[in-house]
């Protein structure tokens, strides 16, 4: 039976691993530095973004499509985080924000994102791979009189799915 539990953000954490590639080992070197391939700490409003290009294929005197045909998957999201190190903006730049006297062309960082959510009164967990992220964005925002809150945006190439109950992953059996 899939995950049916109900998780708040209390629940949530949030890891980066890099990828086995030259933008991977450039990530890699960031998230050490910073140690934050455990949990990327202070973070706050992670959303997740899943959109398809699904196209409605409409006939000639009819308002209803006829025939639906999937397109192209785009996968984005965004993170706030109440800490500003470095570590997001190092991991947008790449080594050119640490060496400026790197020369181009240089990688720029990329990894996966895990993000796992686990209620120890419950039985179960919950877990979304993000695969192949890449930040697109970064800012920060220094308000008067509350937090400073910086800001990434992402695109990414897949999403990996993993519910557990019970120490057993459960989803759905494709026949073919």
């Amino acid at each position: 039976m899939a995950n049916t539990n109900v998780f708040t953000g209390a629940h949530g954490t949030l890891t980066l691993a890099p990828l086995d590639t030259a933008e991977g080992r450039d990530a890699g070197s960031v998230i050490e530095a910073y140690d934050i391939q455990q949990a990327v700490g202070r973070v706050v409003d992670v959303k997740v973004c899943v959109k398809t290009d699904l196209e409605a294929f409409h006939e000639i005197g009819r308002r209803y499509p006829t025939s639906l045909h999937p397109g192209n998957i785009n996968i984005s999201g965004t993170v706030g985080r109440a800490y500003i190190n470095g570590a997001l903006l190092g991991l947008l730049l790449g080594r050119k924000s640490f060496l400026s006297s790197t020369t181009e062309p240089f990688v720029q960082p990329a990894f996966n994102m895990t993000l796992r959510l686990d209620d120890p009164a419950t039985v179960g967990s919950a877990e979304l791979v993000i695969n192949g992220v890449q930040l697109q964005n970064w800012s920060f925002n220094l308000p008067e009189d509350e937090f400073v809150m910086e800001e990434v945006s992402f695109k990414a190439l897949s999403v990996d799915i993993i519910d557990v109950e019970d120490t057993v992953t459960v989803g759905p059996i494709f026949i073919d």
